[in-house]
């Protein structure tokens, strides 16, 4: 990022308010004046909606009938600092998404009660960047810095939505007195605003407040259990993505084991971002004994022949739905006697759990599935003490399993997780739910309760399941799963 060019001082310079890397805008009237002629009418016209215009209309309708006389108010969220005067990328609140199919910072959009039990929705936005006072082009986040935004206008007609000028909003807000919820954590100027507009004065009331807004939130993460076709269609794409992230990184393997893990972590990147937003979470890319940690992120280890290597990414789509996938592959292309023992076992867990996906079935049903297979496969080695019931109601295996089998997936990695356990955990699976099944066996490097020879190794399959009116779909099914056909697929990759 280049600093914004200074002009030299002159005489009776006028200073803009802007700032742009500390340092206050002079400018001359001429210049000033210069700048805000000559451009060309760049609105554009007759636009169509969005493919998800229908999906969001239809969702803001349920949330409206669920909350009548209420005033809600879902923010996008804003820019976060990373380091003195520059900002993470951007990536919208999920649930500001999920009600608009829009992804940029800053906008609010917000249910106003009417007389008849619905809501006016006004999606608030910044405007286009005002060419008259120079803030396009002076100001740090004018559009000539950041780029074209679309105008009120086109933003309507693009999402479907009344919209109006972001700086409103507040004014909109004090305008009247109603019951205010809020999605909390995005916006903390909009938190203050809300805490201000119910003038909480008491410990009773600021409870109230607070549940007001945790309501709302698991509200919405309970409408978003279950995907519309769209919806799935959007993970489908994500997940498609994901498989050819993955068979770019055999192919780049060689150079793994020059560099490091970053190497692999990049090369998958590289695959995110071309065909969709971003990755949907950090890469997980974990060689050797780094296996055994369940969120290594560092990914700075050798990539070594003899190892195997756990990949867990992910693509997320340029409308913010994410795949979350997981191989475990030996980096030379064939597995040890050891290493294939403990890859088939995590692999009869994962088939045990997908078996257990169909509509009707508990959530939970997948995961006790895998955590018995997983179980069995422990104490037929000698590392538990049976029988298996003991083991599984003592959680005995956990000390080499860790984790849960799986977690619902969408618009987040770990999807609707403040739902209401009655709808999610300890509910049933219903057609249009997607989740993930991955079991994994984590023999950590000082475990002295496991053999040597097991100790470093970890070993995880995931995969992105859909549940349909017939049982399942396994959407990330062009990746291969067995230990055969692993060997297979790296044969067919790796440079000769």
């Amino acid at each position: 990022m280049s600093e914004q060019q200074r002009p030299e001082a002159e005489t009776n310079a006028p200073v803009f308010s802007p700032r742009k890397n500390g340092q206050a805008q002079s400018v001359s009237d001429e210049l000033a004046a210069w700048m805000s002629t000559g451009w060309a009418d760049t609105e554009m016209r007759d636009l169509e909606p969005i493919e998800q215009a229908e999906h969001t209309a239809r969702r803001r309708r349920t949330l409206s009938a669920a909350f009548p006389g209420e005033r809600l108010v879902v923010p996008s969220g804003q820019l976060l600092t990373r380091s003195n005067d520059t900002e993470y990328p951007f990536r919208a609140a999920t649930d500001y998404a999920y009600l608009t199919g829009d992804t940029t910072d800053g906008n609010c959009l917000v249910f106003t009660p009417t007389g008849d039990g619905g809501h006016d929705v006004v999606l608030y936005l910044k405007p286009r960047s005002n060419r008259d006072n120079g803030e396009f082009w002076l100001g740090g986040y004018g559009e000539l810095w950041t780029g074209r935004r679309n105008s009120l206008e086109e933003a309507s007609a693009l999402l479907g939505v009344a919209t109006a000028d972001v700086r409103t909003l507040p004014a909109a807000l004090r305008a009247d007195s109603v019951t205010t919820r809020i999605v909390r954590g995005h916006d903390a100027a909009l938190d203050a605003l809300v805490d201000e507009l119910r003038a909480d004065t008491d410990d009773e009331s600021r409870a109230k407040s607070a549940e007001l807004d945790t309501d709302l939130g698991v509200a919405l993460a309970d409408h978003r259990l279950v995907k519309d076709a769209w919806e799935v269609a959007q993970l489908q794409k994500a997940v498609d993505a994901t498989v050819r992230g993955f068979n770019d990184v055999v192919t780049a393997l060689p150079q793994a084991k020059d560099t490091s893990e970053r190497y692999v972590e990049g090369t998958f990147f590289l695959r995110a971002r071309v065909e969709g937003n971003d990755v949907g979470y950090g890469t997980i890319a974990a060689s050797g004994a780094n296996a055994t940690t369940l969120h290594w992120t560092r990914n700075d280890g050798p990539v070594k022949d003899g190892d195997l290597l756990l990949l867990d990414a992910g693509v997320e789509t340029t409308t913010l739905y994410t795949a979350d996938v997981t191989r475990t592959m030996p980096v030379s292309g064939t597995f040890t006697d050891l290493q294939r023992k403990v890859y088939d076992l995590v692999y009869r867990a994962q088939e045990a759990g997908i078996a257990a996906v169909a509509p009707g079935a508990p959530f939970v049903a997948f995961h006790q599935a895998s955590q018995r297979a997983l179980a069995e496969g422990l104490i037929s080695w000698g590392l538990l003490e049976g029988p298996v019931d003991r083991v599984l109601e003592l959680g005995l295996q956990r000390r080499y399993t860790l984790h849960g089998t799986g977690h619902m997936l969408g618009l987040d990695v770990h999807d609707c997780a403040v739902s209401r356990q009655e709808a999610h955990l300890y509910g049933d699976l219903k057609p249009g739910m997607v989740l993930t099944v991955e079991p994994g066996l984590y023999f950590q490097p000082d475990d002295l309760t496991v053999p040597e020879e097991l100790r470093g190794i970890g070993v995880r399959i995931e995969d992105d399941v859909l549940v349909t009116e017939e049982g399942r779909t396994v959407m990330s099914a062009g990746l291969p799963r067995s230990s055969a056909d692993v060997e297979a697929w790296l044969a067919e990759r790796l440079p000769r």
